[in-house]
């Protein structure tokens, strides 16, 4: 009912009566009040006004289950919230939720991570009141070997749905880093449970820089925030929700062909490797070559200096004018 009332506060332009409010929800006024109550100590500006009704005047950069719920849109992506005010890993959470059969499209998401994680076993930063630490569940029914392709769906609803939000160009730096003015602002990493030809469940954590504006000295250079490069405080929830949108879209696209062929276009158009000279460090020996994009199982296609083409499964690729590479 909590998220209910908020999304209806944030979709009227006039007041909502208690009575409308108590008729809806087949609840006593006593029950909205406690509500409103609720929310103003929660830091919303709620104007009460006899024989009007309420009317919300300020939303705050709010994080809870009832924020995120009366932003989300969507059929079935982030429509049920789990949230933690802290956690050790909002990865892990799903995971452990995924084992006891939680349901497809769950989101989770915490204010502070204590154990963040990112590629190879890095740590990621997830301050309080600072970053978006969330992670959605999915039972996708598709074989094993096509999961990691779910990684670079995200990627694109991440930069798509910061665009959207803030109207800034986020970029990807393949297969899955968003980058901003040459700077990554996310991290997105990939887990998943299957047997030999069935997948018991994926997740995929997203790690959003929003609203820090120092960082520690090992990853100062590289990193950056929605707040450091808008200018402006941005807020969390609304960011969350949006994302969710576009990953519900882009997903459902890519389980009916179970390829990025429906969205290759539009990932490409945001790949900052694009037609870019880059630095392939692979196990056997780095070399340099020019990345034209991706086919539609998400490999990194380059040339060679000899006019040979390479399709790159695995291996981080640096690029000229990022992460320092020049």
């Amino acid at each position: 009912m909590k998220a209910e009332i908020l999304r209806l506060l944030k979709e009227s332009s006039s007041y909502i009566s208690g009575q409308q409010l108590c008729d809806h929800f087949q609840v006593s006024r006593t029950a909205v009040w406690k509500v409103m109550e609720q929310l103003k100590k929660e830091g919303y500006t709620i104007e009460a006004v006899r024989n009007k009704g309420y009317r919300l005047l300020d939303s705050p950069d709010v994080l809870s289950k009832a924020e995120i719920e009366s932003l989300v849109t969507t059929k079935w992506a982030g429509r049920q919230v789990v949230y933690y005010d802290e956690t050790d890993s909002t990865n892990n959470q799903a995971k452990a939720a995924g084992e006891k059969g939680e349901v497809h499209g769950t989101l989770f998401v915490a204010d502070r991570q204590t154990a963040g994680k990112g590629r190879r076993g890095r740590g990621w930063e997830s301050p309080s009141g600072n970053s978006v630490s969330m992670t959605i569940l999915l039972r996708p029914e598709i074989p094993p070997v096509k999961a990691p392709m779910l990684t670079l769906v995200m990627a694109l609803a991440v930069a798509d749905g910061i665009r959207d939000v803030l109207g800034v160009d986020a970029g990807i730096k393949w297969p899955n880093d968003i980058v901003l003015n040459k700077k990554k602002i996310c991290g997105i990493l990939t887990e998943m449970s299957t047997e030999i030809d069935y997948i018991n469940y994926v997740v995929i954590g997203v790690g959003i820089n929003v609203n820090q504006e120092t960082f520690p000295d090992e990853i100062k250079e590289t990193a950056t925030s929605l707040k450091v490069e808008t200018g402006k405080p941005v807020k969390r929830a609304g960011v969350i929700a949006t994302v969710m949108e576009r990953f519900e879209q882009y997903y459902e696209q890519f389980v009916q062909r179970e390829d990025l062929s429906g969205i290759r276009e539009a990932y490409e158009a945001c790949l900052v490797n694009r037609d870019r000279d880059v630095r392939v460090l692979d196990p056997a020996g780095a070399y340099e070559a020019h990345a034209k994009g991706i086919n539609d199982t998400g490999e990194l296609i380059v040339v060679l200096p000899d006019g040979t083409e390479r399709e790159i499964y695995a291996g981080e690729v640096s690029v000229r004018g990022i992460y320092g590479y020049v």
